[in-house]
């Protein structure tokens, strides 16, 4: 089993940086969406992160050998494409019907529906923590939705859809995520990246418009550089998080990205008048989206409760 070095600051500055960055992107995305497709934009953020990723690992003499991948491997391989490029797609899809802050907080069921994963598929026990915890992350969604619940359920509507589109990308990040778990036995996360990166770029490619690529202003090739680039760092900053310091500490920072995310919505739009206007809040809503950011945590967390408990009584 791996083992983290200790560093926890290191881990802890790396986690931050990742949940800063993934915060910041999908207000990002949404300014991108008014100029260009959601295959389109998911295309280049693939492409630009394959070229990436295959030219390190040329350079350290690493690439993966299609050799390995047959059998089981391929069958996972297929499903871990599948998924993370489902989950691309579906979220811009959402995320061009909703809020910023409203796609950040229903997406935080992936990491829920991967704990559930690994309960059935990998007969891993729910401990009460975590019980406790995902009973705090649906009250807490349903707190967000407090003044939209009546109209999401019995009118399928713009919202409706689109959250039900986050939802399904939630589903198979979940996927991806419990697929990618197991191809570690046969490559290491970044051959497992650049296979799906590469794929990415090759599906998306016949569906795409390219032609408003060459007609964006000097603000949305920025951005769009900036999402390119957010998805290399912020996977970058996730892994190396996770050589210094707890998974389950890594996934509890991680958990405050819908915050940041209605945090760094609110400052675009005081800063920049022409950003996406900010989701309208009430205490409630604001409420329920602490109580995500709770229920998630402390779902993350509850492994290393135990842990302390146990060493506890021993002491």
């Amino acid at each position: 089993m791996h083992q983290a070095s200790g560093k926890s600051l290191t881990g802890f500055i790396l986690a931050l940086t990742t949940a800063v960055l993934w915060g910041m992107l999908p207000i990002a995305l949404k300014v991108v969406l008014t100029e260009l497709s959601a295959n389109t934009i998911t295309w280049v953020r693939f492409l630009v992160a394959a070229i990436f990723v295959v030219l390190v690992l040329w350079k350290q003499q690493n690439l993966p050998k299609l050799g390995k991948l047959k059998g089981k491997a391929r069958t996972l391989m297929l499903i871990a494409v599948v998924g993370l490029l489902s989950n691309y797609i579906l979220y811009l899809m959402g995320l061009n019907l909703l809020t910023a802050e409203t796609a950040q907080v229903v997406i935080q069921l992936a990491p829920f529906l991967m704990m559930l994963g690994g309960i059935f598929i990998f007969r891993e026990r729910l401990l009460l923590w975590q019980k406790i915890g995902a009973a705090t992350l649906v009250a807490g969604l349903l707190l967000f939705f407090n003044d939209r619940l009546l109209l999401l359920v019995t009118e399928l509507g713009q919202d409706s859809f689109g959250i039900l589109l986050v939802i399904i990308a939630a589903f198979t990040w979940a996927a991806y995520a419990l697929a990618q778990k197991q191809l570690l036995m046969h490559f290491n996360s970044q051959q497992i990246m650049a296979f799906i990166y590469v794929a990415g770029a090759l599906c998306f490619l016949p569906v795409i418009d390219i032609a408003p690529v060459f007609e964006l202003s000097l603000l949305h090739w920025a951005l769009l550089l900036f999402c390119c680039l957010n998805t290399i760092v912020a996977y970058g900053a996730f892994a190396e998080a996770l050589e210094h310091w707890e998974a389950s500490k890594v996934s509890a920072v991680l958990a405050i990205t819908p915050l940041l995310t209605i945090l760094f919505a609110n400052l675009a739009a005081w800063l920049w008048p022409e950003a996406p206007k900010p989701e309208a809040l009430n205490l409630l809503a604001i409420l329920g989206a602490v109580l995500v950011v709770c229920g998630s945590a402390v779902t993350a967390l509850a492994p290393v409760l135990k842990q302390w408990r146990q060493e506890r009584a021993a002491a």
